[in-house]
Formats: C-alpha cells, sequence, structure tokens
C-alpha cells in the first residue's frame, strides 16, 4: 500500500469511530467527564492525521534548499545610483 491508501484507511477508521462515539454518546450520555476525554483523543487524531495528510505529499520530494553565501564586503555603490531611498524618495524630489 502507498502512503496514501495507508492515510485513507486511517481516515475511514477515524471515521467509524467518530460515528460509534456519537452513538456512544447518545446512549450513555454525553456529560460524563470520561466520554468527554474519549471525544477529545479522538479529534486529536484527526487533526494529527490531516496534519499528517498535509505533510505527506511533501515528504518523497523535500529537499533541503542550497545555501546562498553573502560575502561581508561592501557592494558596489554604482548598484544604486538610480534607486529611491525607502520612505525619502529620489534624491532630486523633495518629499511631500
Amino acid at each position: 500500500m502507498s502512503v496514501h491508501d495507508d492515510l485513507t484507511s486511517v481516515q475511514r477508521c477515524l471515521d467509524d469511530l467518530h460515528r460509534s462515539l456519537g452513538r456512544l454518546e447518545q446512549q450513555m450520555g454525553g456529560g460524563g467527564l470520561e466520554m468527554r476525554r474519549v471525544r477529545t483523543d479522538a479529534d486529536h487524531l484527526r487533526e494529527s492525521v490531516a496534519l499528517l495528510r498535509e505533510a505527506a505529499p511533501g515528504l518523497a520530494g523535500t529537499r533541503r534548499p542550497d545555501l546562498v553565501s553573502i560575502p561581508d564586503t561592501p557592494y558596489d555603490s554604482s548598484l544604486w545610483t538610480d534607486s529611491d531611498d525607502e520612505g525619502l524618495g529620489a534624491r532630486d524630489r523633495h518629499a511631500p
């Protein structure tokens, strides 16, 4: 089985568990601490499987990006001749 098939199977089982807990809650009442705890645990499992499903397609293709080294030497000032100073505008114009 593929990861996708396994996750789908787990999701089906959790859906069955959710339905079964609903029926059990109707029979026993939902006010007890034990029932709320089981419901909360089942909800956490559903959330965890959803996170796994989101991460699964990227597991095979996840690759750390190549690092780019940035030199400590100053940049060539000619790179900035036609640029605007942020918040101040161009050098030959006045700010409003």
